[in-house]
């Protein structure tokens, strides 16, 4: 999961896609970066983490981190949360093969960053839960 500062989006969608993979019995490993490095080693946003906590997800001990081209190795698929984090990624692709792996999570659609606008948070997790459920689904095909 790719968001711009692993702080808001990312965050989330991490939290919310190992909470319906655990409880879905799936062995999934999931994590989340940030295109940009200006968070690396810190928490979540106090915003995203109390946004989470509210539906019962815990992402308090996530460590920010930047996207590095060695997630291509580690990563079978790379959920991006916008246009430029989809385009930052993609340009760390070593080729066509890795490119394949780079997806935005709500397929056509964006997650917008809520992070200057506190009345985001609710509805971005909306749509990460939404994203999440959709390829939980369709990976267990129901």
């Amino acid at each position: 999961m790719v968001c711009l500062g692993n702080i808001c989006r990312s965050p989330l969608a991490e939290g919310l896609m190992q909470h319906l993979a655990d409880k879905n019995g799936l062995n999934w490993q999931v994590d989340s970066a940030g295109t940009g490095n200006w968070h690396v080693g810190e928490g979540p946003d106090l915003r995203s983490v109390r946004t989470a906590h509210k539906h019962g997800i815990d992402i308090s001990k996530q460590v920010c981190r930047q996207f590095k081209t060695i997630d291509f190795d580690n990563f079978d698929i790379i959920y991006v949360m916008d246009e430029n984090n989809l385009s930052d990624v993609l340009a760390k692709a070593r080729n066509a093969e890795e490119g394949k792996k780079v997806k935005l999570l709500l397929g056509d659609n964006i997650v917008p960053d809520p992070y200057h606008d506190n009345g985001l948070f609710e509805p971005v997790f909306k749509m990460i839960e939404d994203g999440c459920k959709e390829i939980v689904k369709n990976h267990l095909g129901k």
